[in-house]
């Protein structure tokens, strides 16, 4: 580590000390394909803990081997760091029971924060058969979980128009 980027961290560490309990930071990360990415995934995790991130996400991709990745990550997460750990959760290519035998899962391992999101449709997938909406819901009939969604910051690439996207799940 040269001199410069010591004193660079330094600096940014002080400044992050200094705004402690005003400002949320939360950190992203994909499951890993490999077990050098899985090495690397857990020296970035302990390197930023130190940062007190308000949680860590791991995303959730469509595939179910990607699925048991994100599950394992998220439970070593909670287990080895003790970092509120949130998995993210789609609602696409899972039957509400399957989706109800996850989040039951990790409810009973304690985890209590779920990103839930409908997730990307696979090319000629046509209409949905659940929302982030009704994600929400079975997620809360499972169990009282903290749960953070996401949106378009402008009209969603789907809807009708600006008031459709805002009345429409």
């Amino acid at each position: 580590m040269s001199f410069y980027h010591a004193n660079q961290r330094e600096a940014l560490n002080q400044s992050l000390a200094e705004l402690n309990g005003q400002i949320n930071v939360s950190f992203e990360f994909f499951p890993p394909r490999t077990s050098e990415m899985e090495d690397t995934l857990w020296q970035s995790i302990d390197r930023l803990s130190s940062l007190k991130p308000k949680f860590v996400s791991v995303t959730y991709g469509a595939n179910s081997g990607e699925r048991d990745r994100t599950h394992s990550i998220i439970k070593g997460i909670k287990e080895r760091t003790g970092l509120e750990a949130a998995p993210h959760l789609t609602c696409i290519d899972a039957s509400p029971a399957q989706l109800r035998e996850i989040a039951t899962d990790y409810w009973n391992s304690g985890i209590r924060h779920i990103v839930a999101l409908r997730g990307d449709l696979p090319p000629g997938g046509g209409k949905p058969e659940m929302y982030a909406t009704d994600l929400v819901t079975l997620l809360k009939d499972v169990g009282d979980f903290d749960i953070s969604v996401a949106a378009y910051p402008e009209v969603h690439p789907e809807a009708k128009s600006a008031q459709s996207d805002l009345t429409q799940p």
